[in-house]
């Protein structure tokens, strides 16, 4: 408690500071981010404004300052802000202003990385399309005049704005860091002398803007001054500035992972985010940003990738739906605690690090003949016993543990005195099929069977040319042939190739097929056999994009739709094959759908009334469907689960919830063995949900819905059915809490009565969350009646576990104590 009272004590501290300066200095020396001269460890969270709804936003601020963060950090999302050139939104959650100063009521700090290339994720990395379409712009992100300027204008516009506010906190408000570019270092040794120029004009534009606080450029190794680099990944313990007077900083510790339609569920433990944490200040970092703290939602179509999923849940401490995840974040905000604790050992003490056999390190930070110690296990499998100064300290396998005194252990990072958290969905309805459906077909006839478009030309254009402004896109062409044309036969086909997006092929007016690929296959070729006629033949292909690249050298110029074909007629005799290649045939282009184009997402639109409520078609592509609902009761976030759909897009009252694709299965791989945090993690390690849908619920912000009646309006694109689409309320079920021996151990329902305890036992338990069972040994008092007493009925408790409260055990010295409970959340508030 020791630990956390003076935490408190600091935040309060500096925020009543923030509060009265009217201008704060932020400097740095060469061991951490100085603010009016004091040294700092900071400890910030990514939290991105887009991905979440401004009603949203001060309660995941006071959760991470709760949470023990110093600092909010987010990019800067151009294509968000400036969708057509010249035109702006600054609206809803793209209130970048109103966002910040709800970091500052806060009390926290901001990190703002104004990019404006931000990667993320997102679609087209944050760039808006027109400005891959402005002429003279070969390529982005290196030394090019036309893209240079605009780049300039927008970082100014950004800097403009917030000088305004008199947000920096040179200006007395809460940013102290932003950033110019963004891990470019990962990609420009292609650009070649072309990239170093813009690299270079990059720091020079970004200290001309004098915001007076200091510029970062993540992932940049050769940071031009006065700019500072920084560290991003999993791990960066191992990392060091090259100029000395750049202090240790990690910008993104990737707390999970995302996920991509078709991939599996990612999972990083409480124990290894807090390791790779641990031993990033072991070793002098002093700034430190998760990314992410609470990743949220890719809202209508802004996921990038191509096919990142609308979630974006990234397994931050922070659920997509704005619920605290546990253990993660109740495990790191005891770390936090102690490392806010030791700030001034840590920024300014002197560092002698110890190397023992087997991947153990001793370091110890000495100030004014007071020390602290971290004792470090890096093996991945033996734990061990450190001899200190004539003390034996426990440090399990892939751990740190913190002394603030070098004598006392504080924390651990493998051993997890915080609960888990089970997540339950409760139905909002008494069944799905209590939804009433109407219906009505998407127009297609004017392309596929008549190819009208609204421009045309002799080549198969790259879908970025409509500047993005829908995912769909017609391609449309006809082929004349005779019963002379070489290519005529019985057996014959039509080949396209393709970028990987989803195409929708239709012939004559007829649907012959449809193609995909998955993340990270870029290219692919549809083939299936057609049955053609003589004289005209109509060929219409639909492409539905699923998000822009967004990462990679050069990755403006990766092709999207068609982008070029070729596209092919193919004709078989025999083993001859004679192929009849139309890509520089006339081609007419329609951007969008034709429901689109008329709003039928919105019941404001003119068209709202032509709905058909009878004979509703089920397994029916190119299909818009509407209902009607309550909202459901209480405050618990809601999603919408849409099982049975294929592919499309979802409205609540107007407002794009993002791609929906029920139907793609996840990869099969997952290991039905237990995750062990130990060793190091990969996006690929702990994986689950495989062979299940990629993603089947949906976010549905309370902030969409009215008091009386909603609406919600689904695109079927490929064909499903809305029978069991049904509205759930998101909740904690069940908590799983431990404490090691002389611990307290915390339950808490987050604000509902704890109706029951179904296990408790102190000494050993074995099995998993959900199937705990006693081992070998434990104390001689009733656990369980000793929890039902203290937590029952109650929204939370408390309860040490020592011997003193549950008897003497008869466990041997070997074995580790630990109180372990599993407690019930009444579904009632």
């Amino acid at each position: 408690m020791a630990y956390s009272t003076l935490a408190a004590f600091i935040s309060l501290f500096f925020f009543s500071a923030f509060s009265l300066t009217s201008s704060v200095e932020v400097n740095h020396d060469g061991r951490a981010i100085t603010i009016n001269g004091v040294p700092r460890v900071l400890l910030s969270g990514a939290i991105h404004y887009p991905r979440s709804t401004a009603e949203m936003w001060p309660d995941l601020m006071k959760k991470a300052k709760a949470g023990g963060l110093d600092a909010i950090e987010t990019y800067v999302f151009w294509n968000a802000h400036e969708p057509i050139r010249g035109q702006y939104d600054f609206s809803g959650n793209h209130d970048l202003i109103r966002f910040i100063k709800n970091v500052g009521d806060a009390g926290m700090y901001a990190v703002l990385r104004i990019g404006p290339y931000v990667c993320a994720e997102w679609n087209y990395g944050g760039f808006p399309v027109w400005l891959h379409n402005l002429p003279g712009v070969n390529e982005l992100r290196t030394a090019n005049e036309v893209y240079m300027n605009a780049m300039q204008n927008f970082t100014t516009l950004i800097v403009d704005k917030v000088k305004k506010e008199k947000l920096f906190a040179s200006q007395g408000g809460p940013i102290i860091l932003a950033q110019i570019e963004n891990e470019y270092g990962n990609v420009y040794e292609p650009y070649g002398a072309a990239g170093k120029a813009y690299l270079d004009w990059c720091a020079n534009f970004a200290d001309s803007l004098h915001i007076g606080v200091p510029w970062i450029m993540c992932q940049q190794k050769d940071a031009p001054e006065p700019m500072l680099e920084t560290c991003n990944g999993w791990y960066c313990h191992q990392y060091k500035p090259r100029n000395p007077t750049t202090p240790k900083m990690w910008t993104e510790n990737w707390t999970g992972w995302f996920k991509n339609w078709g991939g599996k569920d990612p999972y990083r433990t409480a124990e290894d985010v807090a390791f790779a944490v641990a031993r990033f200040f072991q070793t002098g970092g002093t700034f430190q940003n998760y990314y992410m703290y609470h990743g949220g939602t890719n809202f209508g179509r802004t996921a990038g990738g191509p096919y990142i999923t609308t979630t974006y849940d990234y397994d931050a401490p922070i659920d997509e739906y704005g619920n605290v995840k546990q253990p993660k974040y109740g495990h790191l905000k005891q770390l936090h605690d102690v490392l806010h604790s030791i700030e001034k050992t840590l920024t300014t003490g002197n560092i002698t690090t110890t190397e023992l056999d087997n991947s153990l390190q001793i370091t110890v930070y000495a100030l004014n003949g007071t020390s602290t110690c971290f004792f470090s296990n890096a093996n991945e499998t033996s734990n061990a016993t450190i001899n200190y100064k004539g003390v034996d300290y426990d440090v399990p396998a892939w751990s740190v543990s913190i002394l603030p005194d070098c004598k006392k252990e504080a924390f651990n990072t493998a051993k997890v005195n915080t609960q888990t958290n089970v997540m339950v969905k409760d139905s909002a309805e008494k069944k799905a099929s209590s939804l009433k459906w109407s219906w009505r077909p998407e127009k297609i006839d004017d392309t596929v069977v008549l190819g009208k478009g609204d421009f045309s030309a002799n080549q198969i254009f790259d879908q970025k040319i409509t500047n993005d402004v829908s995912d769909y896109l017609w391609y449309m062409t006809s082929v004349n042939l005779d019963k002379n044309d070489p290519i005529w036969s019985n057996n014959m086909s039509i080949r396209i190739n393709n970028t990987g997006h989803p195409l929708h092929v239709y012939v004559n007016g007829d649907f012959i097929g449809s193609n995909w690929t998955t993340y990270g296959i870029p290219k692919s070729v549809f083939e299936t056999k057609v049955k053609l006629r003589h004289g005209k033949n109509q060929i219409s292909i639909l492409s539905a994009a699923v998000g822009l690249q967004n990462y990679g050298s050069f990755f403006d110029m990766a092709g999207t739709g068609l982008s070029g074909g070729p596209v092919e007629i193919l004709g078989r005799k025999g083993d001859e094959t004679i192929s009849k290649d139309v890509s520089s045939h006339k081609w007419s282009y329609k951007i969008g759908l034709h429901g689109e184009a008329h709003k039928l997402f919105s019941n404001q639109s003119r068209f709202a009334s032509q709905w058909q409520s009878d004979k509703l078609p089920v397994n029916s592509s190119m299909t818009w469907y509407k209902t009607t609902f309550k909202a459901p009761k209480g405050k618990d976030p809601v999603v919408v689960d849409l099982v049975g759909l294929g592919k499309g897009f979802a409205w609540v009252n107007g407002n794009n919830l993002g791609r929906y694709w029920p139907s793609f299965l996840a990869e099969e791989g997952c290991s039905s063995d237990p995750c062990d945090y130990r060793g190091p993690y990969t996006n690929n390690k702990c994986v689950f949900n495989c062979g299940k849908p990629t993603q089947r619920w949906y976010h549905v912000p309370r902030s969409f819905l009215n008091k009386g009646d909603n609406e919600l309006i689904l695109f079927e694109e490929i064909g499903g059915t809305p029978a069991n689409v049904s509205f759930q309320t998101v909740r904690v079920g069940s908590v799983c809490a431990n404490a090691y021996e002389k611990k307290v151990m915390e339950i808490s329902c987050h604000g509902r009565p704890i109706s029951a305890i179904k296990y408790a036992h102190f000494g050993e338990t074995q099995g998993l969350c959900g199937s705990f069972k006693k081992g070998s040994c434990g104390g001689a008092k009733d656990a369980l009646t000793i929890l039902k007493t203290a937590c029952e009925g109650k929204e939370s408790c408390s309860v040490t576990a020592i011997e003193d409260v549950f008897g003497k055990t008869n466990c041997d010295g070997k074995k580790r104590k630990k109180l372990v409970a599993e407690a019930v959340c009444s579904k009632i508030l």
